[in-house]
């Protein structure tokens, strides 16, 4: 078999180096071949950031219908947390954020002011005035 292959050398100036790529599109400028790399790149990055960060390891459905579901489930996650990170005022690195955020879950507090100042407890909760009493 017979397999016509092209070779692209790209320039890469943050890291100073030299990318080789093997190509069977004979039409495509090395620029747009270099374009779609560095997309596929920014895509593949994401999906590893949002697999480690959100725990999306496997998926819970078989059908296209689920996958999709599954998918803008975490895309929507994600988006709340970066907007969370963003308005924030103490210096969150994402993973702490999505770390911390779990075990806040079930404390009743302020979600923004525990953002800005996430050390501080939560607030005492006033005290039932009927406490239904266990007699063993």
């Amino acid at each position: 078999m017979e397999l016509r292959l092209r070779r692209i050398v790209i320039w890469n100036e943050e890291k100073q180096e030299k990318l080789v790529f093997l190509s069977n599109h004979m039409s495509f400028a090395a620029s747009t071949i270099a374009a779609i790399y560095r997309d596929r790149w920014q895509i593949e990055s994401f999906f590893k950031s949002m697999k480690q960060l959100l725990r999306v390891k496997t998926f819970v459905g078989t059908s296209a219908n689920a996958l999709k579901i599954q998918m803008w489930t975490a895309l929507i996650a994600m988006l709340i947390l970066k907007f969370l990170q963003w308005r924030a005022r103490f210096g969150w690195s994402l993973s702490n954020l999505v770390a911390l955020l779990r075990y806040q879950l079930f404390v009743y507090r302020d979600l923004y002011e525990w953002l800005d100042d996430p050390f501080q407890p939560p607030p005492a909760l006033a005290p039932l005035e009927e406490q239904l009493v266990l007699t063993f």
